[in-house]
């Protein structure tokens, strides 16, 4: 089978490597799409491990099932989560999944720019899902970022009625935007350097957009009838933005940390100051299970639509060019990979 293997942002090479050989409790997947998260363009994280297979936002059709594996057949439409958790562990129970460590040792084989892969055991029991007949394939490629962004929203507590700032306008920042105008924000403001995503932004349900400059936190209380924001979101690692998310938050606010950010990062904390104005502040990582049913759900009920966000097709020979576009962060939103093209 054809495979986009990844050697760094400006090096993925379509090799050839066998079609993986499942066990009894397995199966495998033909893939038909599979986005390009901002994630996999991140070259400190990446390229350490490389050449690999990347690729984790996939959909398609179950090609082969391992003779144990019951309620499936061939055919079916399947979205299937790359990391699971157990379920079972203290921090499952606590609702915190993506702290867990099966988890974080789980994964695809090879990755989700192939033709085809294997679906180990344990993500067949804990993270296999049917797709809607009324989704496509191209749709079912938000399963994973979205149920990862009703994750950071839900861990921020839900905000109906209230001020958010979304700070970076990437597709993260996007879906951080559908989502929240879907929730009942009141008032949904973007924030980037880049006038082209928050135009982006508008489009998506944001009520206005700001330039990240020195001036932004008195055009946010222009912006927002002299009050800074109920809820910060931060979808971008950038440290500017980490300081600007402390100076935006409205007292009793929420800040909500969604990207991460280069190693060397750090960031000073006014400890003091978040003291006296009772900010909370908050992480989020992966999804759980409820995380992914609800995306299902949302985008299956088209109370999110997502499709307006593809604005690559790309067949496996040009995931190269694809990763370009991500690195940029530029000229593109959302890039598909049709690995079956």
């Amino acid at each position: 089978m054809r495979v986009a293997m990844y050697y760094n942002n400006k090096d993925v090479r379509v090799e050839e490597m066998a079609i993986p050989r499942i066990g009894p409790d397995e199966i495998l997947v033909k893939i038909w799409a599979s986005g390009i998260c901002g994630s996999d363009a991140l070259e400190w994280y990446r390229v350490p491990k490389a050449p690999r297979v990347l690729g984790h936002e996939i959909a398609g059709e179950i090609a082969e099932l391992g003779a144990d594996v019951q309620g499936w057949k061939i055919g079916d439409r399947v979205f299937v989560s790359h990391h699971v958790p157990c379920n079972m562990c203290r921090y499952c129970l606590s609702d915190h999944h993506g702290t867990c460590d099966t988890l974080k040792t789980t994964n695809f084989d090879p990755g989700g720019f192939a033709e085809f892969l294997r679906v180990p055991a344990v993500n067949v029991r804990n993270g296999l899902y049917a797709l809607p007949d009324s989704m496509s394939y191209e749709e079912a490629v938000f399963i994973e970022p979205l149920a990862c962004i009703y994750r950071g929203q839900h861990n921020a507590g839900w905000l109906p009625g209230r001020c958010v700032v979304v700070i970076g306008s990437g597709i993260a920042g996007l879906m951080h935007v559908k989502l929240a105008r879907t929730a009942g924000a009141s008032r949904i403001i973007a924030v980037d350097v880049n006038l082209q995503r928050l135009e982006a932004a508008v489009q998506f349900g944001a009520d206005r957009s700001l330039l990240a400059d020195e001036d932004l936190i008195q055009r946010l209380k222009e912006a927002n009838n002299g009050r800074l924001a109920d809820l910060v979101i931060v979808a971008t690692g950038a440290q500017k933005a980490l300081h600007q998310a402390f100076h935006a938050v409205d007292r009793g606010g929420t800040i909500l940390f969604f990207a991460p950010a280069d190693p060397d990062v750090r960031v000073d904390m006014p400890f003091n100051h978040w003291w006296w104005q009772e900010v909370k502040i908050v992480a989020s990582y992966a999804a759980g299970p409820r995380d992914i049913r609800a995306a299902i759900e949302l985008i299956g009920s088209g109370r999110i639509t997502v499709t307006d966000m593809i604005t690559h097709r790309l067949p496996l020979e040009r995931a190269v060019e694809g990763f370009g576009l991500v690195a940029a962060a530029r000229d593109s939103i959302k890039v598909v990979i049709e690995p079956q093209r």
